[in-house]
């Protein structure tokens, strides 16, 4: 290891596949009806989102 590399802070690296594990295991402790009022949520943001109108205002110049 050359004196450069000493001083170079390593970042810890996610792990993306432990994590996708913990909120598999966190949705199967969920009870039945935990998971109907999740899945109820979701599709009311969908609708919403569905029935959004997105408008362009340009942006005034000064």
């Amino acid at each position: 290891m050359s004196e450069s590399d000493k001083h170079i802070i390593k970042e810890h690296e996610p792990d993306y596949e432990k994590a996708e594990m913990d909120l598999l295991r966190d949705g199967l402790k969920r009870s039945y009806k935990e998971r109907f009022l999740f899945l109820n949520q979701l599709i009311k943001i969908q609708r919403t989102m569905q029935r959004a109108k997105i408008t362009h205002k340009p942006y005034p110049k000064s």
